[in-house]
């Protein structure tokens, strides 16, 4: 029996990796020392896992920004719009340019489009193909990272996205061809890394295909059947660990059993009854291994030995112990680091510290059930066994997680209470009355940029070093002046800034009973942006209103009107460490009912715009079909019941972005809001095809600029994509605003792209009051 991970956290126990790109990218910090950096994260995370115990240790599971992206330029599948940049600029800053966009030395290049990667809050660089898409070993990082670990000692097993997964993930850029036909072009070059890891002496490679979880065609299929016949005839002697996580393999079962692989990798959290179908079917040759992914790599809960031991022996007794691996369910780059930096009691209490586990501890889990199961138990294991028992049975009759009166309110909630009380039709009229909005009226998403004194403030507070009076003084001056530039430029609809909030998750659950919070649990969500997820460990509740007093504040130093600021109880959800003691709905309904209460005293305060922001509405969808209406169901009722306690005139917004919503359109229409903004400018206005063939009846905002790029563009570049917008959606539907938040902005670039904003919108204006002739 073998131990094996898919993944670490790359960004450093201590957020290291995303202060030194920043840093890189401010132009503070020498390519040299960011590789340092990135060298030293490599070298902590594989002595760690090798000191724990893990015999497959993975490598090539760092990245600088993204592994989608790292394959990309692996592959040297290189959109042509980098060529003349890379022509007179390193690699790494190439490699930036691609994810983040660039103007360095003139040179204007945007950035590729960003996505979710399935069904979490990480997001990945979407590749981009072309007919006669070519690919070619452009970078040898896997390579590099597999010797760089051996000249350490340590034998890794080099990770790589499956060859038919990463077509999948991409986008095609011209018509006429299906991505999953370059497969022939893609596989020399991945035989060429193969070749190069074997020269290596490499034993093992990862190889991730998660699409296997989806819905795939039998083309899919067959493709999977020739491409891994084709590597195990090439390459006999390298043992391919395939990994499948986040669902269950499904119809595409008998495909992955058939195939002539070494090791399947199963996640056993997020499908525990599939292991039993593998048993049943009698399909499994003997020759495969299968790699048991029991411990949660995207939850922070501690596991259960005693379940997950029952499990273990039922593998063994089946296949037999050198059969089986144990791991986590998929990589833990989606877990924090590490439970040993929670110092802090106040944050994390002991009663709900000892039923957590991070990376770190989530690594030793994995070895002390391979330790149980192979009966490899001295006093120390028996001690280990003995508290994981307790943790678990105390967070079973803990006091701190039930709530009668929610449970309450939740099962008496009604039909009515779940639907405003007339059509969209009926209230827009109102809503046109009450506002006096202009064509193409624009706004922001909501937050402004966080500056590192506004961060400090915030700090400086926490520690008690300024007073309440001192820290709202600084907020309000700070709110007052962002209230004053935007009614300088021109915008339409303000929004107080979001100073006060350390995050659009994390400020919510602070303020919301069944909440706790973490020190240092980071998880990367893209590139240097990491997130502490909130904890949900109980029943959900709303005790004071949590935004009334800042935007009240901010409306009584305009005429304009300013929107009220919420993050909606699907994100809330997706975005925060759930309970997994009771189903998810149930949680949300708790928390749908919590904003609720805010959106109404908002209202009595006389904010008449209010924002609900759901984008991981899309991002919650099960990965597979079949088990998309029921949690739409849930998720979209959730929303509206937020959302329909207010009067007709109130204006309901709501806010998503990386997503694709052709095959939810249906459901966005149901949620029923005023105004839907939304991400379009990476995809040149492609996402809102989806709209428009919908006849979407409730007015949207398309998002004109990137704000994940430092770039500004030109007010007719932002022109161009309202032409674009207007061509498809009638133009007294159209809102004008950037794709995202402000806050990891800097204020320079900011003003920079507002104005144009609002001078594209002004032009836009013009043009349709006086047309052409």
């Amino acid at each position: 029996m073998k131990t094996n991970n898919l993944g670490y956290p790359r960004i450093g126990s201590n957020r290291e990796l995303k202060k030194a790109s920043e840093l890189y990218w401010a132009g503070q910090l020498s390519a040299e020392d960011l590789l340092a950096v990135g060298k030293n994260i490599r070298k902590e995370n594989w002595q760690l896992q090798a000191e724990s115990g893990i015999d497959l240790i993975p490598s090539n599971d760092f990245s600088f920004y993204d592994q989608v992206l790292d394959l990309t330029l692996t592959l040297g599948a290189i959109p042509e719009r980098y060529n003349d940049f890379a022509r007179t600029n390193s690699s790494i800053d190439l490699y930036f340019a691609m994810a983040r966009g660039s103007q360095k030395n003139g040179q204007d290049v945007v950035a590729m489009e960003m996505t979710k990667w399935f069904d979490t809050n990480y997001h990945y660089i979407v590749p981009e193909f072309t007919k006669n898409q070519k690919f070619t070993l452009f970078s040898e990082k896997v390579i590099n990272e597999f010797k760089e670990a051996n000249d350490l000692g340590i034998a890794t097993k080099p990770v790589l996205i499956g060859p038919i997964s990463y077509l999948l993930l991409g986008k095609e850029k011209e018509e006429g061809f299906h991505r999953i036909d370059l497969i022939e072009a893609l596989l020399p070059v991945y035989f060429e890394i193969f070749e190069k890891l074997e020269a290596e002496k490499a034993t093992y490679i990862q190889l991730d295909e998660p699409f296997l979880a989806l819905n795939l065609t039998d083309k899919e299929r067959n493709v999977f059947t020739k491409v891994y016949t084709e590597i195990n005839n090439r390459f006999p002697n390298i043992k391919i660990i395939l990994a499948n996580y986040f669902d269950c393999f499904g119809e595409n079962l008998a495909t992955a059993l058939a195939l002539p692989v070494d090791t399947l990798h199963l996640d056993l959290v997020r499908c525990p009854l599939q292991l039993d179908d593998i048993l049943e079917s009698n399909q499994l040759s003997p020759n495969v291994n299968l790699s048991l992914g029991l411990v949660d790599g995207r939850n922070i809960w501690k596991n259960d030995f005693k379940n997950s031991l029952a499990i273990i022996e039922k593998a063994t007794k089946a296949l037999g112990e050198s059969r089986i691996l144990i791991a986590p369910s998929c990589s833990l780059i989606h877990s924090p680091c590490d439970l040993e930096l929670e110092t802090n009691n106040q944050t994390l209490t002991p009663e709900i510290k000892q039923w957590l586990a991070f990376a770190k501890q989530k690594i030793q889990e994995v070895v002390l059930l391979k330790q149980f199961a192979s009966k490899e138990i001295d006093t120390e294991t028996s001690i280990r066994f003995a508290e994981n028992a307790l943790a678990n049975e105390n967070r079973k009759t803990s006091k701190l997680i039930h709530n009668e009166s929610v449970k309450n309110r939740v099962a008496s909630i009604t039909s009515g209470d779940d639907q405003r009380k007339n059509t969209f039709a009926i209230r827009r009229k109102k809503q046109i009355e009450a506002l006096n909005l202009p064509l193409f009226p624009t706004t922001t998403i909501g937050s402004f940029p966080q500056t590192p004194e506004v961060r400090s403030w915030r700090a400086k507070f926490k520690k008690g070093e300024l007073t309440q009076q001192q820290y709202d003084d600084l907020i309000k001056k700070e709110t007052e002046d962002t209230i004053r530039f935007q009614e300088e430029t021109g915008i339409d609809v303000l929004v107080h800034g979001e100073f006060e909030r350390n995050d659009m998750v994390e400020y919510f659950g602070e303020q919301l009973a069944g909440f706790t919070f973490t020190k240092n649990g980071w998880v990367q969500s893209y590139g240097s942006r990491c997130v502490k997820p909130p904890v949900i460990y109980g029943d959900v509740s709303r005790p004071k209103p949590m935004t009334v007093k800042w935007s009240e504040y901010a409306q009584s130093l305009t005429p304009k009107w300013v929107k009220g600021m919420l993050t909606g109880p699907v994100t809330i959800l997706q975005w925060s460490f759930v309970r997994n003691d009771q189903p998810r709905s149930q949680t949300c309904t708790q928390i749908a009912l919590a904003i609720r209460d805010e959106v109404v005293d908002l209202e009595n305060a006389g904010i008449k715009i209010i924002q609900i922001d759901e984008p991981a509405i899309r991002e919650g969808l099960p990965l597979r079909k079949e088990e998309w209406a029921t949690y739409l169901d849930w998720a979209v009722k959730a929303f509206r019941i937020s959302a329909s306690g207010v009067k007709d005139d109130t204006q309901i917004h709501t806010h998503m972005c990386y997503s694709e919503f052709n095959d939810i359109i249906q459901n966005i229409a149901d949620m029923d809001a005023d105004v839907i903004t939304i991400e379009c400018s990476r995809s040149q206005m492609e996402l809102l095809d989806a709209f428009a063939d919908f006849k979407y009846p409730n007015e949207i905002g398309p998002g004109v600029y990137d704000i994940h790029s430092p770039r500004v563009p030109s007010s007719q570049e932002m022109v161009k994509l309202l032409e674009k917008a207007s061509a498809v959606i009638p133009v007294d539907q159209l809102w004008v605003n950037p794709d995202c938040g402000l806050k990891t902005r800097h204020w320079d670039e900011t003003k920079k792209a507002l104005i144009e904003m609002v001078a594209a919108a002004q032009e836009m204006r013009a043009a349709v009051e006086n047309p052409v002739s």
